[in-house]
């Protein structure tokens, strides 16, 4: 009897502490709060738990804060056995350095307390999306109108397939892109009720969205492929705002063509101009995707720039290719009435427009400095001359380890200011383009060889003795340093 009291009394201080420690897990609009103390107990007692790791003062933290504050509203809602809970990092060193955390925001999911990465969106619907497919089938059953109707208004865009027979090449093309795309929630019905309800045909799929058209039915190859650029050319509004929350979708999509538009939303351009372009939009929905920056946003000022752009060149359009060098394209106009629209667009595959290149004006002191100042349109005249070897640094203004290298090239421009056949220069990377040459980081140090001007890469020591050494012993393989360097922005950060 003693032994079982004892029990007794171990039993209850074990749950008297476990409701302790439940009662520690504070919550934020719905979203659990985690620390060093309360995280372990969070992760391994729950099934599924989804974890922001943030810094308060993170521009894109602030931007996905209401958006995860509604994913985790919205499953609560639906009695959902998926948590959310969010680590302040900078508060929470040791959780973050555990989780490999490295920028803000990063999610993991948690699966029985073992971590997946999160690679879904950051709007509301997104979230939820990666989180049921991580969590359930690919695509929901739905067996009747009413599972249908609430099916497709709670989420803002879905996907529908109507299929009986679920072994046809038809239905495991769209179960496989089901499984592929995380952003979207599907569903796959065989019920005539809901084929009669949605005037659907069987063997078909039918995007249905709260915006546009209201729906969309997919009239291509039954490919996985055909099927996912038809879900992510769909799912977004024919002419989509550029924002931190759309920058994901916009980039990461299946169409690489992108036309964007500068505007000032101030000024009245999207009434202006934007509406009428709709048209034009459908005509070329999945080759292009139109997209709006609103040049009066201080965050994307950085666009303008990558772009060659100044703030009194709104309204203006560009066209981008995302491959590797991203390659840009600038109409002859800046007016943005539909027909010139259509024009630009319709120039561009057919081919009939040339890469716009970005170039400064030539300084008028450029060769005054025994470091000589280059430009893309000045470039090829001085670096190409077969008489002379020339050594060329691409740089970016905001590069610190293009600064930190400031001083000792100045030296070395210094020791060869007077060498009849070398030449020191350097190229501004961010405001000059070249389209023989692609920077990909900076600082990159080419010597363009003199005779048959073959460009040969530095890869030494970035110093004074290492670069002398290689200008004057060029024939031989320089030292690999083993270096970092500072990356241009992704295509998600413009």
């Amino acid at each position: 009897m003693r032994v079982l009291k004892s029990l007794s009394l171990v039993l209850l201080v074990a749950g008297l502490a476990l409701v302790a420690s439940d009662a520690e897990v504070k919550e934020e609009d719905g979203v659990l709060v985690l620390t060093k103390d309360n995280f372990q107990s969070v992760v391994e007692g729950n099934e599924f738990v989804l974890v922001e790791f943030y810094a308060p003062w993170c521009g894109h933290c602030k931007a996905l804060a209401p958006e995860y504050a509604k994913a985790a509203k919205a499953l609560a809602e639906k009695n959902s056995n998926i948590k959310l809970g969010k680590v302040d990092a900078t508060e929470e060193q040791e959780l973050s350095e555990k989780h490999g955390v490295r920028g803000y925001p990063t999610l993991k999911f948690f699966r029985n307390g073992t971590p997946i990465e999160y690679t879904g969106g950051r709007e509301k619907d997104t979230i939820i999306s990666w989180l049921e497919k991580k969590t359930g089938p690919a695509a929901k059953e739905l067996e009747t109108v009413a599972e249908a109707e609430e099916f497709l208004k709670e989420h803002n865009v879905a996907v529908v397939g109507f299929f009986k027979d679920r072994e046809s090449a038809e239905c495991k093309a769209f179960l496989a892109t089901a499984n592929a795309v995380d952003d979207y929630p599907f569903a796959v019905t065989s019920s005539e009720d809901v084929y009669a309800k949605y005037e659907a045909k069987c063997g078909s799929i039918v995007l249905f969205k709260h915006f546009d058209d209201g729906k969309a039915v997919f009239d291509g190859e039954y490919t996985e492929e055909a099927l996912k650029k038809f879900v992510t050319a769909q799912a977004l509004p024919l002419i989509v705002d550029f924002s931190h929350e759309t920058a994901q979708k916009i980039f990461g999509g299946e169409i690489k063509n992108h036309l964007l538009f500068f505007i000032s939303k101030e000024a009245g351009h999207m009434e202006k101009y934007i509406e009428a372009a709709k048209e034009v939009a459908k005509k070329y929905r999945e080759k292009i995707l139109f997209v709006t920056i609103d040049a009066d946003q201080e965050d994307h000022q950085r666009i303008l720039e990558f772009f060659g752009m100044k703030k009194d060149e709104v309204p203006s359009m560009r066209i981008i290719h995302l491959e590797e060098d991203m390659a840009k394209y600038k109409p002859e106009t800046n007016d943005l009435a539909a027909d010139k629209v259509e024009l630009f667009v319709s120039k561009f595959f057919e081919g009939k427009i040339k890469q716009h290149l970005l170039s400064q004006e030539v300084p008028e002191d450029w060769d005054k400095n025994p470091v000589k100042v280059l430009v893309a349109d000045k470039f090829d005249e001085v670096a190409m001359d077969s008489t002379k070897d020339v050594l060329v640094e691409f740089y970016a203004p905001w590069c610190g380890h293009c600064k930190q290298l400031v001083p000792i090239y100045d030296k070395l421009g210094e020791k060869f200011a007077d060498h009849e056949s070398i030449v020191i220069a350097k190229m501004d990377a961010t405001a000059n383009e070249l389209e023989h040459t692609k920077i990909n980081s900076f600082p990159t140090i080419y010597l363009y060889r003199k005779g048959d001007n073959q460009k040969v890469e530095y890869r030494g020591e970035r110093t004074l003795e290492g670069f002398v050494n290689f200008l004057e012993g060029k024939s031989e393989e320089p030292e690999v340093e083993e270096t970092e360097e500072d990356q241009k922005p992704e295509k998600d950060e413009l």
